[in-house]
């Protein structure tokens, strides 16, 4: 099921299970994983599109062999916060992934994660080949972490 907000998200994840981080680009899917405790994301993988069938096989598959018990979808939306073909490109294959996984589904304003990304490495001093190879993987360990940010600020609020 695909979430409408944060909050409704967070309520229907099981405890003490990771949650994913996904970062999708027109040629690849950057993936991220939390710790148990859902408080530090780590950028995994990056998965290269061929087709939505063979992809979706890819992600369920890694998603299931890491216990994942929920997905946080990067929504790449235009700097005034509307929404453009990339945004729409992202809530469709968010349609079709929901349609093949019982896993929760929820969407994370993504704009500037991979620009915070490709800073990170710049002051790693990371090679360009290497940047290129992990941006998108680091960029979902961004969006990842911006979710598990304000879901464990969404758990002290509570009463």
């Amino acid at each position: 099921m695909i979430y409408a907000s944060i909050e409704e998200f967070a309520a229907a994840l099981p405890p003490n299970r990771a949650i994913a981080g996904l970062d999708l680009g027109t040629h690849t899917i950057g993936v991220a994983l939390s710790d148990l405790r859902r408080q530090v994301a780590t950028p995994i993988e990056v998965i290269r599109r061929e087709k939505f069938t063979l992809d979706a096989k890819r992600l369920l598959a890694l998603l299931e062999a890491r216990g994942a018990a929920g997905v946080v979808l990067g929504l790449p939306l235009n700097m005034d916060g509307s929404s453009g073909p990339r945004a729409q490109s992202t809530q469709a294959f968010a349609r079709n992934l929901e349609k093949l996984t019982g896993l929760p589904i929820c969407y994370w304003d993504e704009r500037l994660s991979t620009v915070a990304a490709e800073r990170a490495l710049l002051e790693a001093d990371t090679s360009r080949k290497r940047r290129k190879e992990v941006i998108d993987q680091v960029a979902a360990g961004y969006i990842l972490q911006g979710a598990l940010d304000r879901m464990a600020h969404l758990g002290r609020s509570e009463p």
